[in-house]
């Protein structure tokens, strides 16, 4: 999907995804309200016995929950994670891992967003559920 096929993609990619995010090697490949998806590499992200380290499966799934309830939450208004956290079922050794979050709850001042991370073979590793607080950007 290009970002001429989703605004919220657009959005994504022109705000980028941080440095950390950037540095563990996630790529967007969709990116709206209802739906985000993201990939990234088990290679460069794992703990010292090969596995992907768990702390990563959450990294993902705090950039994707955190960047669907900014996209959420508008102009003028910042969303900020007060809760997280997940549960590790499988453990991925190589390729990639995709994260998949869809809103559980979009509110006015709070979302709750639930991100299943899978592997190659399609298999849930995590399961990752984040609280973001909605609140006003400070006027400038």
């Amino acid at each position: 999907m290009s970002t001429a096929d989703s605004p919220g993609l657009e959005w994504a990619t022109a705000r980028g995804m941080g440095a950390l995010a950037e540095k563990m090697g996630f790529e967007f490949t969709e990116f709206s309200i209802e739906r985000c998806v993201a990939t990234m590499p088990v290679e460069g992200n794992t703990q010292p016995v090969g596995l992907l380290h768990g702390g990563a499966y959450v990294v993902l799934g705090e950039s994707l929950g955190s960047m669907a309830a900014n996209l959420h939450a508008g102009p003028g208004r910042l969303a900020v994670g007060v809760d997280i956290n997940a549960t590790h079922t499988r453990s991925a050794t190589s390729g990639i891992v995709t994260g998949v979050c869809t809103p559980i709850h979009l509110g006015r001042s709070m979302t709750v967003h639930e991100i299943v991370v899978t592997d190659d073979q399609g298999r849930r590793c995590s399961t990752v559920r984040i609280t973001n607080m909605i609140k006003d950007l400070p006027a400038r």
